[in-house]
């Protein structure tokens, strides 16, 4: 029973992981850049095995992948500024 709590909490982060690329993708790429669209099989079939984008129809398109890196690196960046603040505030 634990494992598959493990397991549901975890496919819930990814989603949130992954939706969160997919808005800072939007945001910065200033519609040259757009994610994967949900269900497809886009990367299967436009971009190399483990590749994190691909262009298509002149746009670049992020794979899934690609949008956990997005996510991952703003949680990340997020995490460093809260620490940063957190160390001006307590000085």
């Amino acid at each position: 029973m634990t494992e598959f709590l493990v397991a549901m909490l975890w496919s819930v982060v990814e989603v949130l992981i992954v939706f969160t690329g997919a808005q800072v993708v939007r945001v910065v790429g200033l519609g040259r850049w757009r994610s994967e669209r949900w269900g497809s099989n886009e990367a299967r079939t436009w971009s190399a095995a483990g590749a994190l984008s691909f262009r298509h129809e002149g746009q670049r398109v992020v794979t899934t992948n690609g949008l956990i890196f997005v996510g991952l690196l703003f949680y990340g960046v997020l995490a460093m500024l809260a620490v940063a603040l957190a160390g001006l505030v307590s000085a």
